[in-house]
Protein backbone atom coordinates (compact mmCIF):
# COMPACT_ATOMS: atom_id res chain seq x y z
CA UNK A 1 0.00 0.00 0.00
CA UNK A 2 1.35 3.55 -0.89
CA UNK A 3 2.49 4.99 2.47
CA UNK A 4 0.24 8.04 1.59
CA UNK A 5 -2.97 6.39 0.63
CA UNK A 6 -4.13 6.34 4.21
CA UNK A 7 -7.64 8.22 3.91
CA UNK A 8 -9.89 4.75 3.96
CA UNK A 9 -8.46 4.01 6.82
CA UNK A 10 -9.54 6.48 9.75
CA UNK A 11 -6.59 8.99 8.43
CA UNK A 12 -6.96 12.61 10.13
CA UNK A 13 -4.56 15.23 9.96
CA UNK A 14 -2.74 14.55 13.40
CA UNK A 15 -2.83 11.51 13.23
CA UNK A 16 0.61 9.66 13.75
CA UNK A 17 0.57 8.49 10.01
CA UNK A 18 0.58 11.76 9.06
CA UNK A 19 3.55 12.52 11.18
CA UNK A 20 5.47 9.85 9.59
CA UNK A 21 4.79 10.32 6.17
CA UNK A 22 5.92 14.43 6.50
CA UNK A 23 9.31 12.98 8.56
CA UNK A 24 10.09 10.73 5.23
CA UNK A 25 9.21 13.54 3.14
CA UNK A 26 11.66 15.88 4.72
CA UNK A 27 14.33 13.50 5.87
CA UNK A 28 14.29 12.48 1.40
CA UNK A 29 14.07 16.03 0.98
CA UNK A 30 16.85 16.90 2.95
CA UNK A 31 19.24 14.24 1.46
CA UNK A 32 18.44 15.16 -1.72
CA UNK A 33 19.06 18.91 -0.90
CA UNK A 34 22.20 18.04 0.78
CA UNK A 35 23.17 15.67 -1.94
CA UNK A 36 21.98 18.04 -5.48
CA UNK A 37 21.52 21.61 -3.61
CA UNK A 38 18.43 23.08 -3.18
CA UNK A 39 17.71 25.02 -6.54
CA UNK A 40 18.47 21.28 -8.41
CA UNK A 41 16.31 19.76 -6.37
CA UNK A 42 12.56 19.15 -7.77
CA UNK A 43 9.24 17.80 -5.69
CA UNK A 44 9.20 15.22 -8.53
CA UNK A 45 13.01 14.21 -7.39
CA UNK A 46 11.75 13.76 -3.72
CA UNK A 47 8.49 11.93 -4.87
CA UNK A 48 10.94 9.72 -7.15
CA UNK A 49 12.87 9.30 -3.93
CA UNK A 50 10.20 8.14 -2.34
CA UNK A 51 8.55 6.12 -4.96
CA UNK A 52 5.13 7.96 -5.33
CA UNK A 53 3.84 10.51 -7.58
CA UNK A 54 4.53 14.09 -6.69
CA UNK A 55 0.67 14.48 -5.71
CA UNK A 56 0.97 12.69 -3.11
CA UNK A 57 3.94 14.98 -2.13
CA UNK A 58 1.35 17.89 -2.79
CA UNK A 59 -1.01 16.59 -0.32
CA UNK A 60 1.64 17.57 2.51
CA UNK A 61 2.86 20.58 1.02
CA UNK A 62 2.11 23.08 -1.08
CA UNK A 63 5.49 23.78 -2.66
CA UNK A 64 9.17 23.01 -2.28
CA UNK A 65 9.50 26.31 -0.67
CA UNK A 66 7.18 25.07 2.26
CA UNK A 67 9.24 21.87 2.22
CA UNK A 68 12.04 23.62 2.81
CA UNK A 69 10.83 25.90 5.84
CA UNK A 70 10.02 22.80 7.54
CA UNK A 71 13.43 21.60 7.34
CA UNK A 72 14.42 24.95 8.49
CA UNK A 73 12.44 24.88 11.57
CA UNK A 74 13.41 21.58 11.99
CA UNK A 75 16.93 22.47 12.24
CA UNK A 76 16.35 25.73 14.29
CA UNK A 77 14.53 23.88 16.25
CA UNK A 78 17.82 21.65 17.50
CA UNK A 79 18.98 25.22 18.47
CA UNK A 80 16.64 26.07 20.67
CA UNK A 81 16.82 22.80 22.55
CA UNK A 82 20.25 23.45 23.03
CA UNK A 83 19.53 27.03 24.18
CA UNK A 84 16.78 25.66 26.89
CA UNK A 85 19.00 22.80 28.01
CA UNK A 86 21.95 25.60 28.77
CA UNK A 87 19.83 28.00 30.11
CA UNK A 88 18.61 25.28 32.96
CA UNK A 89 21.73 24.86 33.78
CA UNK A 90 22.65 25.62 37.79
CA UNK A 91 25.50 27.81 36.84
CA UNK A 92 25.57 31.50 36.79
CA UNK A 93 23.91 33.62 34.32
CA UNK A 94 27.38 34.60 33.27
CA UNK A 95 28.77 30.96 32.33
CA UNK A 96 25.15 30.18 30.81
CA UNK A 97 25.37 33.17 28.38
CA UNK A 98 28.84 32.64 27.52
CA UNK A 99 27.92 28.86 26.87
CA UNK A 100 24.92 29.71 25.21
CA UNK A 101 26.87 32.19 22.64
CA UNK A 102 29.29 29.22 22.27
CA UNK A 103 26.96 27.07 21.18
CA UNK A 104 24.88 29.07 18.46
CA UNK A 105 28.29 29.41 17.29
CA UNK A 106 29.15 25.83 16.84
CA UNK A 107 25.90 24.72 15.37
CA UNK A 108 26.14 27.62 12.52
CA UNK A 109 29.56 26.31 11.97
CA UNK A 110 28.66 22.68 12.12
CA UNK A 111 25.35 21.91 10.46
CA UNK A 112 24.52 24.94 8.93
CA UNK A 113 27.67 25.45 7.02
CA UNK A 114 29.16 21.72 6.94
CA UNK A 115 28.54 22.24 2.94
CA UNK A 116 28.01 25.25 0.12
CA UNK A 117 24.50 23.05 -0.30
CA UNK A 118 23.69 23.38 3.21
CA UNK A 119 24.61 26.61 3.36
CA UNK A 120 22.44 27.24 0.37
CA UNK A 121 19.22 26.02 2.19
CA UNK A 122 19.96 28.70 4.89
CA UNK A 123 20.54 31.76 3.11
CA UNK A 124 17.24 31.01 0.49
CA UNK A 125 15.50 30.37 3.90
CA UNK A 126 16.91 34.12 5.59
CA UNK A 127 16.66 36.07 2.19
CA UNK A 128 12.23 34.74 2.09
CA UNK A 129 12.28 36.07 5.43
CA UNK A 130 9.84 33.24 6.48
CA UNK A 131 8.16 33.75 9.51
CA UNK A 132 9.91 30.70 10.74
CA UNK A 133 13.00 32.65 11.20
CA UNK A 134 11.82 35.32 12.86
CA UNK A 135 9.74 32.57 15.33
CA UNK A 136 13.19 31.28 15.92
CA UNK A 137 14.86 34.68 16.59
CA UNK A 138 11.83 35.32 19.51
CA UNK A 139 12.50 32.30 20.80
CA UNK A 140 15.90 32.18 21.61
CA UNK A 141 15.39 36.20 22.70
CA UNK A 142 13.20 34.48 25.59
CA UNK A 143 15.83 32.52 26.45
CA UNK A 144 18.49 34.71 26.73
CA UNK A 145 15.86 37.36 28.45
CA UNK A 146 15.00 34.51 31.13
CA UNK A 147 19.07 34.19 31.75
CA UNK A 148 19.20 37.51 32.23
CA UNK A 149 16.55 38.29 34.36
CA UNK A 150 18.16 34.99 36.42
CA UNK A 151 21.27 37.25 36.27
CA UNK A 152 19.70 40.17 37.81
CA UNK A 153 17.59 38.69 40.16
CA UNK A 154 21.20 37.10 41.39
CA UNK A 155 23.17 40.96 41.66
CA UNK A 156 25.38 39.56 38.96
CA UNK A 157 23.61 42.45 36.23
CA UNK A 158 22.13 45.12 37.40
CA UNK A 159 18.13 46.53 37.07
CA UNK A 160 17.79 46.49 33.79
CA UNK A 161 14.58 46.49 31.08
CA UNK A 162 15.63 42.50 30.37
CA UNK A 163 13.75 42.24 27.21
CA UNK A 164 15.47 45.05 25.64
CA UNK A 165 19.07 44.23 26.71
CA UNK A 166 18.20 40.55 25.17
CA UNK A 167 17.09 41.76 21.96
CA UNK A 168 20.56 43.64 21.70
CA UNK A 169 22.37 41.05 23.58
CA UNK A 170 21.66 38.64 20.36
CA UNK A 171 22.06 41.55 17.97
CA UNK A 172 25.49 41.84 19.27
CA UNK A 173 26.47 37.89 18.93
CA UNK A 174 24.52 38.09 15.01
CA UNK A 175 28.39 37.86 13.70
CA UNK A 176 28.79 34.38 15.17
CA UNK A 177 25.40 33.00 14.42
CA UNK A 178 24.27 34.52 11.57
CA UNK A 179 25.07 32.24 8.22
CA UNK A 180 25.88 34.56 5.91
CA UNK A 181 28.07 36.65 8.16
CA UNK A 182 30.09 33.65 9.56
CA UNK A 183 30.66 32.75 6.14
CA UNK A 184 31.97 35.74 5.14
CA UNK A 185 33.77 36.47 8.67
CA UNK A 186 34.90 33.11 9.40
CA UNK A 187 38.84 33.14 9.90
CA UNK A 188 39.54 36.70 8.95
CA UNK A 189 41.87 38.36 11.13
CA UNK A 190 40.26 41.82 10.87
CA UNK A 191 37.37 40.44 12.36
CA UNK A 192 36.54 40.31 16.41
CA UNK A 193 37.09 36.82 17.50
CA UNK A 194 33.80 34.87 18.89
CA UNK A 195 35.58 35.10 22.77
CA UNK A 196 35.83 39.10 22.28
CA UNK A 197 32.33 39.51 21.14
CA UNK A 198 31.17 37.61 23.82
CA UNK A 199 33.27 39.43 26.59
CA UNK A 200 31.71 42.46 24.94
CA UNK A 201 28.54 41.54 25.38
CA UNK A 202 28.62 40.26 28.51
CA UNK A 203 30.59 43.98 29.86
CA UNK A 204 27.31 45.62 28.15
CA UNK A 205 24.93 44.12 30.45
CA UNK A 206 27.39 44.48 33.53
CA UNK A 207 27.54 47.98 32.76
Amino acid sequence: MNIMDTQSEGYSPDSEVRQENVRRILDSAERLFRHYGYSKTTVADIARDLGMSPANIYRFFESKNEILQALCSRMLGTGHELALQIAALPLSAEERLRRYVETEHRLTVETMMDAQKVHEMVVVAIEQNWDVIDRHIDRLTDVIQKIIEDGIAAGEFPQQDARVAARCFGASIALLSHPQLVAQCLCKENRASPQELTDFAIRALKA
